[in-house]
């Protein structure tokens, strides 16, 4: 009679016990909410991402979307995740949408990362670009209209993710999509090697397509973030349209109806879609193909996402390389390039107002933890695909590591040592379409970025 008594006692004890993991083990350990509004312009107005086009839109292929998602851990930390479908956010457009965040929900800068999609046919939201490209005072004054609603739909989208706060599970996934092409072919001519805007299959790429999924305790998917390190340059023409990554989240809307789709740029400034005719058809296959991608991922294993969340933002300071002189700037105010005389006599207006032409940039660095399971890096301006495949390597053994480009001040490219080295577009002539940076940065670009990131990921192991 003894061993049934020990039986029953050891049935007993291991029940007990693992009533008590589960009770430990809280299956919703987050609170999540998501909201989206559209953000269309009401009217037709000029579009940002290229020089050429003069004209304001004609037809809208699809909404552009202003989303949050709002996290919260157990301990009450607070991350707000806003995507835009726009060109650009500019550092004082985050600075105040973020100190306005902070009176009316209490939310700390360092909680809100805003990443946009950067679609070429988008609006232009930049009254100064939009003059200094040569278009008119009406449609520069339409830009700026434009440009001063976003601080207010912005906030309203958070506040209705925060209402919507409810039990959450977070998992995490990944897939690929094969699209994304390394853009800077090398060409030689005549002594030197010149790199071009051309498809280059033999180009650094990063393929994988990120997905973090959350679900509410109905098992209802109630939001999807997933990113993609690739230029949304698919279309050029006059359709007002999120390209690739707007079609993506059409599709995923279809499949997933109760979920809000999060579009996250990953470092796609040296990366185009192609095929890239120019078609409506090319920018809806990428996005479907993306979309798969982000089904696939939803096929696999799940990795479930725990806290505690640690965020930090901080400040690096970039240094640009000797400006040009004001003799030169001079004569290049003079060029038949409308381009380059726009930009020189920008940088000429700065001699005149301040005596010199600013050298120095201070860019943010934001890090998010997601306890041991997750860690992402996002980074400022068009950054190329470098420096996700190197944070990647140097901190992936530990945890899946997501990063993100295009985030909180798309002031232009962001190059590593490689590409600055190697110049072209993305290396420094891009800042010729610049209202304000002389280009190119100084040497150290790479390694400053690195080290505040070095900095603020060991700051978030604490």
């Amino acid at each position: 009679m003894k061993k049934p008594a020990l039986f029953a006692g050891l049935v007993l004890f291991l029940c007990l016990g693992a009533t008590t993991v589960l009770a430990a083990e809280e299956p919703y350990p987050w609170k999540a909410g998501a909201a989206e509004v559209v953000i269309t312009p009401a009217e037709p107005m000029v579009m940002g991402g290229y020089g050429s086009r003069d004209e304001p839109f004609e037809t809208v292929l699809h909404d552009l979307w202003a989303s949050a998602l709002v996290l919260e851990d157990q301990q009450g930390q607070r991350l707000v995740l806003v995507t835009l479908d726009l060109i650009t956010i500019t550092g004082e457009l985050r600075n105040t949408i973020a100190a306005e965040a902070k009176k009316r929900f209490g939310l700390n800068p360092e909680s809100l990362w805003i990443n946009i999609s950067h679609t070429h046919t988008g609006p232009e939201i930049r009254s100064e670009i939009a003059r200094l490209w040569g278009r008119s005072e009406s449609q520069a004054a339409q830009c700026e209209r434009y440009y001063k609603s976003l601080p207010g739909k912005v906030l309203d989208v958070i506040g209705q993710a925060l209402e919507g706060l409810e039990p959450a599970k977070l998992d995490y996934s990944y897939a690929r999509a094969g699209f994304a092409m390394n853009r800077r072919t090398p060409i030689k001519r005549n002594d030197r090697i010149d790199f071009v805007n051309r498809p280059h299959p033999d180009g650094p790429v990063d393929h994988q397509v990120p997905v973090l999924r959350v679900t509410d305790p109905k098992g209802t998917v109630r939001a999807l973030v997933f990113g993609y390190a690739c230029h949304c340059t698919t279309l050029s023409r006059l359709d007002l349209s999120g390209d690739y990554a707007g079609f993506a989240k059409e599709s995923l809307r279809k499949v997933y109806p109760k979920a809000i789709p999060l579009f996250v740029t990953g470092c796609g400034a040296d990366q185009n879609p192609y095929p890239r005719h120019r078609s409506t058809v090319d920018a809806q296959t990428h996005g479907k193909t993306l979309a798969y991608a982000v089904q696939a991922a939803l096929s696999t294993h799940q990795y479930p996402v725990a806290g505690p969340l640690r965020v930090a933002l901080e400040p690096v300071t970039l240094q640009f390389a000797t400006p040009p002189t004001k003799e030169t700037l001079e004569r290049q105010a003079k060029s038949s390039n409308r381009f380059l005389k726009s930009h020189a006599k920008a940088l000429l207006d700065q001699i005149k107002q301040n005596g010199k032409i600013a050298d120095t940039y201070d860019v943010p660095i934001q890090v998010v933890r997601f306890g041991d399971d997750l860690l992402l890096i996002a980074l400022p301006g068009e950054t190329v695909v470098d420096y996700s495949l190197k944070f990647k390597d140097q901190y992936g053994e530990k945890s899946p590591v997501w990063v993100a480009g295009y985030s909180n001040d798309v002031f232009g490219y962001l190059p590593s040592l490689r590409v600055l080295e190697e110049g072209g577009y993305e290396g420094g002539g891009a800042f010729n379409y610049s209202d304000r940076f002389p280009g190119p940065f100084e040497k150290s670009v790479e390694s400053r970025v690195t080290e505040k990131v070095d900095e603020l990921v060991r700051k978030t192991e604490k």
